[in-house]
């Protein structure tokens, strides 16, 4: 086995690396270190925790590591996908959307539970990634939800002073009435943090049922348009907007 190298530019284990170069996932770049296909300066390592520079002259196969162009898009996620690469339970996921599409290897940025729909990003680039998902400077994710009740001027209120959620702090940035019927209305809701099922937690706080939830943008990106299913890429400016710090 390699020693490890003692070179002070060193941060990141070998599998982190190779993920932040937008091969693949640091999970599957973690199984074929395991199982030799990974080298380093032209020795095999078997060590997904070895460190090793984000320069370092890495091969996968006895190759080069291709080369791999930054890949950012946004999908319009259907009811009923479950945003991960696979699925023990074998429900369909997020993937199914780029079926034949060629693209590169794609994570998803952010999530959204099986049940909600609308706005989802991905890409291959990480630090771009980490920027967009920041809780303190990245950008307002803004929904729609059709709600079982007509709420009143102190419901809305209430979801903006927020309350303790098992010690944790649930709240909306805004919430704001769009139209009501009879029965249900729909309410936006903008979130300037992002916690596992945020709203549908914060709304049954206050026996509010969550009938529809979907995410319509992120910071000044909107979902418009685009079918259900569908999936486009970013424009330059889109890209480096989102990464842009927000002001909270």
């Amino acid at each position: 086995m390699p020693q490890r190298p003692r070179d002070a530019t060193i941060r990141h284990g070998l599998a982190r690396v190779l993920s932040k170069r937008g091969i693949c996932s640091r999970s599957e770049a973690a199984r074929w270190i395991v199982a030799g296909r990974v080298s380093v300066a032209g020795r095999i390592v078997r060590d997904p925790e070895f460190p090793t520079s984000a320069r370092a002259d890495v091969g996968l196969d006895g190759r080069p590591l291709p080369q791999v162009a930054p890949v950012c898009l946004m999908l319009n996620k259907p009811r009923g996908l479950v945003t991960s690469a696979s699925d023990e339970r074998g429900r369909d996921t997020v993937y199914r959307c780029f079926d034949g599409a060629g693209l590169p290897w794609i994570s998803p940025v952010g999530r959204l539970d099986q049940a909600s729909e609308g706005l989802l990003l991905f890409s291959n680039d990480p630090q771009w990634a980490a920027r967009v998902t920041d809780p303190g400077s990245g950008p307002d994710k803004t929904y729609h939800v059709q709600v079982d009740t007509i709420p009143d001027a102190g419901l809305l209120a209430a979801l903006v002073a927020g309350l303790d959620d098992d010690g944790e702090l649930l709240h909306a940035k805004s919430v704001r009435l769009l139209r009501a019927g009879t029965r249900n209305a729909w309410l936006e809701i903008v979130l300037d943090e992002g916690r596992n099922r945020q709203i549908r937690r914060l709304l049954a706080a206050f026996d509010v049922g969550v009938l529809r939830l979907l995410r319509v943008a992120i910071g000044g990106l909107a979902l418009g348009t685009l079918p259900k299913g569908h999936w486009r890429l970013l424009a330059d400016p889109e890209i480096a907007s989102l990464a842009r710090p927000s002001r909270r």
